[in-house]
């Protein structure tokens, strides 16, 4: 792995993304199988225990199982619930949303996404708040191509989230990823554009919005992981891995 000449971001050789590809595409594979098995009736428990033994038999570690004592290997986030959702007995409903976070160790390197899915039919308001934040994480890979700057990433998030009326979680942000699950930079989804370090073909970055109906504001719960908003209203996250491109970004976990 060698270093930019920052020294603090890594840069990846060949062979290194070439093994973040591999894990990627278990990561696609995964979320696919979590939006066929979320439905109403099933507890959010049963999709860890079906995720897991998914990336066990791909070849892979769950990666995030342990991580800081975190108790399961995915994060299940409903409807008010921003991210780190730990899976238990809940039973979704028809009508909920939720967000699914995954991420896999391949031989030594990461990767990492996360969707929110309707389940089955629900309200306008949500199927919005879930198109929107799809279309903001685009919007910021976009931006990341060599010559931009970071904050190019978080500009682009945050200007189409509010151009639509939603709000953007401040206090949880993506980040670099590969031989750690978190690396060097973190990648905020806010912040005004051509800031920050300049973007180099051969970084790796998980780019994660989390956007809220409601307020930005949100708060830990008493279990020490799960985000909820502080209004109570829906939030929504979608997150890829990507490879910074000399002319478009490469989402590794499409």
């Amino acid at each position: 792995m060698k270093q930019t000449a920052m020294g603090a971001i890594p840069l990846k050789t060949k062979e290194e993304l070439e093994i973040m590809r591999r894990a990627g595409r278990i990561v696609s594979a995964l979320l696919k199988l979590m939006e066929k098995e979320a439905k109403a009736g099933v507890t959010t428990k049963r999709l860890d225990e079906i995720a897991e033994d998914f990336i066990r038999q791909s070849g892979s570690e769950p990666a995030f199982k342990g991580y800081y004592g975190y108790p399961a290997s995915i994060c299940i986030s409903v409807n008010e619930e921003v991210v780190h959702g730990i899976p238990s007995q809940r039973v979704l409903k028809e009508g909920d949303i939720a967000g699914v976070d995954v991420g896999v160790k391949l031989e030594g390197f990461y990767s990492d996404a996360a969707r929110t899915f309707a389940i089955g039919p629900t309200d306008k308001e949500s199927r919005r708040l879930i198109q929107v934040t799809r279309e903001a994480l685009l919007q910021g890979i976009n931006q990341a191509v060599e010559g931009n700057r970071l904050s190019d990433i978080s500009w682009a998030v945050q200007s189409y989230a509010e151009g639509h009326g939603l709000s953007v979680v401040r206090q949880f942000v993506g980040h670099g990823i590969g031989r750690n699950l978190h690396e060097e930079p973190q990648v905020p989804n806010f912040g005004q554009p051509h800031e920050g370090p300049k973007l180099v073909a051969g970084m790796t970055l998980a780019i994660e919005p989390m956007l809220n109906l409601g307020t930005q504001d949100v708060e830990i719960l008493s279990d020490g992981w799960t985000v909820v908003t502080k209004d109570g209203k829906r939030s929504g996250h979608f997150e890829q891995t990507i490879f910074v491109g000399k002319e478009k970004a490469d989402i590794v976990t499409e």
